[in-house]
């Protein structure tokens, strides 16, 4: 079946680079009305990653909604891709999934058994985090797209949020930055092999273990909460989800351009042209208040603004602890990397160097 249908060519925009301008949403967001439920601890005021709603004094639900277009050719590991991306938003609040809905648009055009191997992707990574698919809804769309709406739970206590972050703090991500403009070249069928294999591995590696690494120093750190603010850089890409941070925090960052990991290929396909439309989106609604030491070529500017797909947790910690988490993290098998500060808030409210 991969063979014979690349799944990349049957939509206008891949994984999360379809994703809505940020510059709409936030407009748009900011026109609704807020409902005032005081149990909601946690709503779309700030861009957080998820929802928390509030059950008991220990004991709280995370819920999330994710589903893209087609980011990888074949329809496993696209099922996998969708489900380690939904799994990532509780994850980065701090929770633990424990069940998930899914959400199906397919062509009717298509065969069963394309949809089957997508299916039977998602819950196989959906089953490696110990969260149990419930159910779902499915709708005839001519564009392909999968997803998952995700449950969670969570102590009202130990809430990550995407605001938070503390000046002296230092920026950690977890994942390498590139899977925007490497499945643009995919698309346009000029990726190599192994530019989308490091890609996809990335991509499907859940969160859940760099979570488990920030809990483990938030929690026994004697000092108080070590993690100020956690988020998963996704659609919005780096500087997009640093922006949401900083804002909400208000606070400014600095971000050194060359301790960013990116992945095998990127910077040859950023170089090559490979920009997706939701690249564009996201520079448009961030270059104001950006600003790009001139040492920075042209393709790392580039790659700040790219459109992750199931990218890593970038966390806001005390520097005081930050041995101790790379080392936690590489103890579980994952490359971060510390990729800047927090500062006092001034303009530019992001400088990359």
């Amino acid at each position: 079946m991969a063979e014979t249908i690349r799944l990349t060519t049957t939509a206008k925009a891949a994984g999360c680079a379809a994703k809505l301008s940020p510059s709409i949403l936030d407009s748009v967001l900011k026109r609704l009305p807020r409902q005032g439920d005081p149990n909601v601890l946690v709503g779309f005021e700030t861009s957080d990653d998820a929802a928390v709603y509030l059950l008991t004094d220990e004991l709280a639900l995370v819920q999330t909604i994710d589903f893209f277009t087609p980011i990888v050719d074949d329809p496993c590991l696209f099922g996998q891709v969708a489900a380690a991306n939904s799994l990532s938003d509780v994850y980065a609040m701090g929770g633990r999934p424990i069940s998930a809905l899914t959400v199906v648009a397919f062509p009717a055009s298509r065969p069963a058994d394309l949809l089957e191997q997508i299916l039977r992707g998602g819950l196989a990574k959906m089953t490696e985090a110990g969260c149990t698919v419930v159910g779902g809804h499915s709708i005839r769309d001519e564009e392909l797209k999968f997803g998952y709406a995700v449950t969670g739970l969570i102590d009202p206590k130990r809430i990550w949020r995407n605001v938070g972050a503390q000046v002296g703090d230092v920026l950690i991500l977890t994942k390498p930055v590139g899977t925007g403009v490497i499945s643009t070249a995919l698309k346009q069928g000029r990726a190599e092999e192994a530019w989308v294999a490091a890609a996809t591995a990335s991509m499907t590696r859940l969160n859940r273990d760099a979570a488990d690494a920030l809990r483990e120093i938030d929690d026994t750190w004697e000092n108080g909460p070590a993690v100020h603010a956690v988020t998963d850089v996704t659609g919005f890409g780096l500087l997009g989800h640093a922006r949401e941070m900083a804002m909400g925090s208000d606070v400014s960052m600095r971000i050194d351009h060359s301790r960013v990991a990116y992945l095998p290929g990127a910077m040859e396909a950023a170089r090559g042209g490979f920009f997706s439309g939701g690249l564009a989106n996201n520079r448009e609604f961030v270059e104001g208040c950006a600003a790009f030491a001139p040492n920075v070529a042209k393709e790392f500017e580039a790659l700040m603004f790219d459109p992750q797909t199931s990218g890593g947790l970038l966390a806001s910690i005390t520097d005081e602890v930050s041995i101790s988490v790379m080392t936690a993290l590489k103890r579980r098998g994952i490359v971060a990397q510390v990729i800047g500060e927090v500062v006092a808030k001034h303009s530019p409210l992001i400088e990359i160097v």
